[in-house]
């Protein structure tokens, strides 16, 4: 896999996603349109924490699962064909999810995401989430490229 290390600057140019739903905080290697590892820092100053849960604080699967669909809208838009201004990844399914072990304040979330098919402007994605080498979380994902002035109703 080609070592890209794509920083923050570069993330917010390729997601709409900004604080608090922004959860990939860089990339550390890519092979776009093919697979993603990309991380995000867990840290305890994050809103949910605040009510999932006080006392024992958890990261959210849902956000698990956001976080791997975010890398994996990153590996499709880091490309040069691909107009960030213009389009928009959207997330359409999620199947066989797993969660194996809580994600807590202080992990390094890493995303490993690769294509599974392309099929024009839909994308099915197989997304994994670790932390120190253990895998935590687990899924395919689905998400389909749309113009950005396109209603959906």
């Amino acid at each position: 896999m080609k070592s890209t290390n794509i920083n923050i600057e570069k993330i917010l140019k390729s997601l709409p996603h900004r604080y608090p739903l922004l959860l990939v905080d860089k990339v550390l290697s890519l092979e776009p349109g093919k697979k993603i590892v990309a991380i995000k820092n867990v840290t305890f100053n994050e809103p949910h924490f605040l009510g999932h849960f006080p006392d024992h604080p958890i990261m959210p699967g849902v956000l698990i699962i956001e976080a791997m669909a975010q890398a994996g809208a990153l590996m499709v838009t880091c490309n040069e064909d691909f107009k960030a201004d213009e389009k928009l990844v959207y997330f359409m399914s999620i199947d066989g999810a797993k969660f194996r072990k809580p994600v807590i304040p202080g992990d390094v979330l890493e995303l490993r995401i690769e294509a599974i098919q392309n099929r024009g402007a839909v994308w099915k994605l197989d997304a994994k989430a670790f932390v120190d080498g253990q895998k935590v979380s687990e899924a395919q994902l689905s998400a389909m490229i749309v113009d950005k002035d396109k209603k959906i109703i």
